[in-house]
């Protein structure tokens, strides 16, 4: 059985982005080598990346012509990936396809025989797949900024969601890597 696995930067009051979208001058704050490491072993973890629709024109706009960004870019641009949209028509980018309804699809994968399926970003997926009970595993950066306001990260819910941590690290500019998994009932 694979993991589905969300992973984001945040602020230390909670938010992935500032109050415009792709407002995340702040990860610049955190950038490093341990964190270019750390997200260098995406690409070898995982085969499947998942974005919501807003993420995906974002990252679809950018990996494609980006400099610089080696192991990553070559990642980014060759996995499989998913856009979760009950709007657009065409992925537009290299091994990508087009998902309405990201529940059952992901059911479905989840089953399959496979390496890690990540979200990168994608807050409002993240949530809706976090209510339905399919994400295994929460890894986040926080930054050490408090931003003030913004996108947070984690939305509005009706009850808890326990989580127990299974690692953390920090990064020498003092951000911190935690990894938590949620508490199955």
């Amino acid at each position: 059985m694979r993991k589905l696995v969300v992973w984001n930067l945040m602020t230390l009051d909670g938010y992935f982005e500032g109050t415009k979208p792709w407002d995340i001058d702040f990860h610049n704050l955190a950038w490093g080598p341990e964190l270019q490491r750390y997200a260098e072993q995406f690409g070898r973890e995982g085969d499947l990346l998942i974005f919501g629709r807003k993420t995906y024109e974002g990252m679809a706009s950018y990996w494609p012509t980006a400099e610089g960004e080696g192991e990553i870019k070559a990642y980014m641009n060759g996995i499989a990936k998913i856009a979760v949209s009950r709007t657009m028509t065409e992925p537009g980018w290299t091994n990508a396809r087009i998902v309405s309804d990201p529940i059952p699809e992901l059911t479905k994968l989840k089953q399959e025989d496979g390496k890690t399926i990540f979200i990168f970003g994608s807050a409002e997926l993240a949530d809706s797949l976090l209510k339905a009970g399919l994400i295994d595993e929460i890894r986040l950066c926080v930054v050490p900024v408090i931003l003030g306001s913004g996108n947070p990260l984690f939305k509005s819910a009706e009850s808890q969601v326990p989580l127990k941590l299974i690692e953390s690290s920090t990064t020498e500019g003092g951000a911190m890597i935690l990894r938590y998994e949620p508490v199955k009932a």
